[in-house]
């Protein structure tokens, strides 16, 4: 196949590079306004790096340090970022490694047909705090009231997808409402604001809605499986020194969890309050009923998880979402999973 003109070469490679600077600038300063990365292990006997990403607060990071597995051979750099759709952009822009996020994200990055990512493992995890909610003092008590209403969500996110769902389940369309894409914090602001009717987002954002008097008109929790997903660069995967600290990495936040579980709940708690600004009565009640829905661990991909996005993959295509067809397992792989069951099992 003959190779485009020098000049389209260099064109398309400035484009990446312009890209990925303004990424990796939007990721730095995420990661700024969230703390600087920490839980970086001391580097003996390892010169690999991991650039990982989190959304809302940094949960694995503090997780592995309150379990003392943060002591990696290798370094860890976690960045914070606003939603998993903005560290899947990282990672195509090369400025991330790896990224944590529900089911979405990938089918909207992979959406161009050119993904440079495989999703490698998945997190079970519950699905509580997704929801829409309408603001203080609103009459709008139900999905069913939102025909002709200016509705904010978290664009190409689990809210996206839920908000889609509930509407279809209360016999509306999207067309139907208003749709205003938001960012988390821009979304609660609007919200307070007045200028939305209801908002649909997750986690931080949902907790804060709650505390300034929203309430919950439509929940996501039973339309969500509770897959998230671990997703790695090609270039991270190609390194076989990258993918033993990948696996390894996965590894310890597996045990991390059941170290959580291990009695020592409300001790977790603390730290969990302090991180998401609230009582600490109510982050170990939130710990413990989404450990109670679904136990949250690590898991290798398999062929259940794959048919799980695809689906979600289909439903944003119904949508017009995404305008291409996609078979999701184009950017799955398997490719960590020896390695992740052997040290799962250690």
């Amino acid at each position: 196949m003959p190779r485009p003109p020098a000049r389209s070469r260099f064109r398309r490679a400035r484009a990446r590079t312009a890209l990925a600077a303004v990424v990796a600038l939007t990721a730095g300063a995420l990661s700024a306004c969230g703390g600087t990365a920490g839980a970086d292990g001391d580097g003996k006997g390892s010169s690999v790096t991991l650039r990982v990403g989190a959304t809302g607060w940094k949960e694995e990071e503090a997780l592995l340090k309150f379990a003392h597995l943060d002591d990696t051979p290798y370094q860890v750099k976690w960045s914070l970022f606003q939603g998993g759709d903005r560290q899947l952009e990282a990672v195509r822009a090369g400025a991330l490694d790896v990224a944590s996020s529900s089911e979405i994200p990938p089918v909207f990055a992979a959406a161009d047909g050119k993904p440079n990512f495989k999703v490698v493992a998945v997190r079970r995890g519950n699905t509580l705090n997704q929801e829409v909610v309408a603001p203080k003092g609103s009459s709008i008590t139900s999905i069913s009231q939102l025909r002709g209403k200016r509705v904010g969500y978290v664009k190409n996110t689990t809210a996206h997808y839920f908000l889609y769902e509930l509407l279809k389940r209360a016999g509306l369309g999207w067309d139907d409402i208003e749709a205003a894409p938001l960012d988390p914090d821009k979304g609660i602001a609007a919200l307070n604001g007045g200028s939305i009717d209801a908002f649909a987002g997750y986690g931080n954002a949902v907790i804060t809605a709650h505390q300034r008097g929203a309430r919950t008109i439509g929940s996501g929790k039973d339309i969500l499986s509770g897959n998230f997903l671990w997703t790695a660069s090609d270039d991270t995967l190609g390194g076989a020194a990258e993918r033993r600290a990948l696996a390894d990495l996965l590894a310890r936040i597996d045990k991390a969890f059941a170290y959580v579980r291990d009695g020592r709940r409300e001790e977790y708690a603390k730290l969990m309050a302090a991180a998401t600004h609230q009582p600490v009565d109510q982050a170990l009640e939130e710990f413990t009923a989404g450990e109670a829905q679904r136990r949250t661990g690590i898991r290798p991909v398999s062929a259940g998880a794959t048919a799980s996005e695809q689906k979600v993959a289909d439903a944003f295509g119904d949508l017009g979402a995404v305008r291409r067809k996609l078979t999701v397992s184009e950017f799955w792989s398997d490719r960590l999973t020896p390695r992740l069951r052997t040290e799962l099992a250690s």
